[in-house]
């Protein structure tokens, strides 16, 4: 059993968490992944245009092995990663030992090992909110945010092409239309980027989408991706291999003050379009 001490001696369980399929039991291929996703820095300008971190306390949670707390410290004043899972709590130890204002808990979304009103920014990237039943996670943001606050969630786009495909014939009950439903109930704006995963090799896109989607779906998924890049004359040695992949940047400011029933905020100055919903693409270029 896993627990997790903090204020008040909460405890969690082995139980409360959710394995994670592809970096918990592969990650060195999924450091392969992190390197290859939005190499445009797509997903960074929106999140910084969102909720800009500089000179900010960070919490990152689902931060697996840290991949992204380097980026945070470079211009915030504190970073904290939390991570449930064990081994890479201690891979994100060793990432960021030389860092300076960074530290990585062990913890869950559910039960954050960090005191009320203790951070500026939460940002969470593929990690436990996914929609529907994430209600205890949005309530911890809640918690340990301060007021006036960002909780930004950047999740995968399952009604873009072609990576949402992949996704829906693995997941044949997931509905992107609900999600977005239940993320603009919340208080959430939206913004769609689309991003850029970019490849050297056909190995290393194989080794990644293999432990992203069940056989059958890798198999044709791969096929789709060497296919496209072929017939667009784009591949060469050099030149590897590209796939455009949709996020959802989602963003919900917590408020400075009263707020009446019925009623968001965004920020001091703004009650209107929390659940808006506008759209970036960006166009492949070469790596």
């Amino acid at each position: 059993m896993w627990k997790i001490a903090r204020r008040g001696q909460r405890t969690t369980s082995r139980a409360d968490v959710l394995p994670s399929p592809n970096i918990w039991y592969y990650p060195d291929t999924y450091e392969l992944e992190n390197r290859a996703q939005d190499v445009g820095g797509d997903i960074w300008r929106v999140l910084a245009a969102e909720c800009d971190w500089a000179g900010k306390d960070v919490l990152d949670v689902g931060c697996g092995d840290g991949f992204h707390l380097p980026h945070f410290a470079a211009t915030a004043r504190s970073v904290t990663g939390v991570e449930p899972h064990e081994p890479l709590v201690r891979r994100a130890e060793r990432r960021v030992a030389e860092l300076s204002g960074v530290r990585v808990l062990r913890g869950s979304a559910q039960l954050l090992p960090v005191p009320d009103a203790s951070a500026d920014v939460l940002h969470a990237r593929t990690a436990y909110f996914f929609g529907p039943g994430c209600e205890p996670g949005l309530r911890e943001a809640d918690r340990v945010l301060r007021p006036g606050g960002a909780l930004a969630i950047v999740d995968l786009d399952g009604s873009s092409e072609p990576y949402g495909r992949w996704m829906r014939a693995d997941l044949p009950d997931y509905d992107p239309a609900a999600v977005d439903d239940f993320f603009a109930a919340q208080g959430f704006r939206c913004r769609r980027v689309t991003a850029r995963w970019w490849f050297p090799d056909a190995e290393s896109l194989s080794a990644v989408l293999r432990i992203e989607f069940s056989p059958g779906v890798a198999d044709r998924a791969i096929e789709e991706v060497l296919r496209d890049n072929g017939s667009r004359g784009r591949h060469s040695p050099a030149a590897g291999f590209t796939v455009p992949v949709g996020y959802r940047v989602l963003v919900r400011i917590k408020p400075t003050g009263l707020v009446l029933p019925g009623h968001s905020v965004t920020s001091e100055s703004s009650v209107s379009s929390v659940s808006s919903e506008s759209s970036v693409s960006i166009s492949p270029s070469t790596a």
